[in-house]
């Protein structure tokens, strides 16, 4: 039997599975028979925080339109009510999303999340093949889309139905709803939540299915890491973010779940432009971006960078890539005050 490293036990690691595991505290979760989506789990921890419900919630930097967290709410419940009502949907059903950037789609995914319908957001730039292997992966029985993206996707069994059209806004704002018809569908968290796609870095583009509980593993350290920052502060820090990342990524779906759950603003643009992007910065006081290591490279490199006021930036967390040193330290050398995190 080989000898034993006490610095690999010390590490976490266990010679019976082979396994590292953290040598942090478990971070508390929901019983796993308990059903909740991760909709409702987001929700009702937003719900708990001390919060106005005029507080922004998105952005849309690109037409200057505003979602605060009351209508956010609010058409959640209206778009579930509406859908149940009007479309013979079943649990577990697939519902295609082919759409920009919009104020719509953060309400679309936690309306279809909460009635225990998949949602399955895709790149509305993908050619029609694309898309048509995508559909294909994910066998959607509805879809969502606009005018100008909707001539990409097939017929399928309930239609597809325009974020633009008055139908759809009118989803949103109904009055006389069953405030009860979430409630009354019970989603077991190992159901599936979202088929998101690979970027096809390897192979074809690959559909991964993501249950709702694994997202609500994913949502429960940040929620405990708000949690210990909140103790002895009655006005604890919320984030302005600006989303680099479009919300049909995975990255930006986790993101958007991680923004409600923290009561904390998002800003979006419908097109990533740089130029944009620095006077969104400026305009709402942004104070954290996720970013890549060329974006990291453009804000050492522009000049644009001293035309507008970036002083609210606190934090850049850098991801996708590695960041070379030097560039780092080009970076921090332009702009101290702002934590770059890799």
């Amino acid at each position: 039997m080989a000898e034993r490293n006490p610095s690999l036990s010390n590490a976490g690691f266990c010679y019976e599975t082979r396994i590292y595991s953290s040598l942090r505290q478990p971070v508390p979760l929901p019983p796993a028979d308990q059903p909740l989506s991760v909709a409702e789990y987001c929700l009702s921890i937003f719900s708990s925080i001390s919060t106005s419900g005029a507080t922004p919630f998105a952005v849309n930097a690109t037409t200057g339109q505003t979602l605060s967290y009351s209508q956010f709410v609010s058409q959640v419940r209206s778009l579930a009510h509406c859908l149940k009502k009007s479309y013979s949907l079943s649990q577990n059903d697939v519902a295609f999303v082919l759409s920009p950037t919009s104020l719509h789609i953060p309400v679309l995914y936690f309306a279809l999340m909460s009635l225990g319908i998949i949602v399955s957001p895709a790149n509305p730039l993908g050619s029609n093949s694309e898309i048509a292997h995508q559909v294909q992966l994910s066998k959607p029985v509805i879809a969502f889309a606009t005018s100008q993206t909707s001539h990409k996707i097939p017929s399928l069994k309930h239609g597809t139905i325009l974020l633009d059209s008055p139908e759809f806004l009118s989803f949103l704002t109904q009055s006389n709803i069953d405030g009860n018809v979430i409630k009354r569908v019970k989603v077991n968290q190992s159901d599936s939540a979202a088929i998101l796609y690979s970027s096809g870095t390897t192979g074809r583009v690959k559909g991964v299915m993501m249950s709702h509980r694994n997202l609500i593993a994913m949502m429960a350290p940040i929620h405990h890491y708000n949690t210990i920052e909140a103790e002895g502060s009655d006005n604890p820090p919320r984030s302005v973010t600006f989303f680099t990342v479009p919300l049909f990524h995975v990255f930006g779906f986790f993101m958007l779940l991680g923004a409600v759950l923290s009561a904390d603003t998002v800003v979006l643009t419908e097109r990533f432009e740089f130029a944009e992007m620095l006077r969104a910065i400026e305009k709402y006081k942004v104070t954290f971006m996720p970013v890549s290591p060329p974006l990291v490279l453009a804000f050492v490199k522009s000049n644009l960078t001293k035309k507008f006021d970036l002083s609210s930036l606190q934090v850049l967390g850098c991801g996708g890539a590695p960041l070379g040193r030097e560039v780092a330290q080009l970076f921090n050398e332009k702009f101290p005050s702002v934590l770059l995190l890799q």
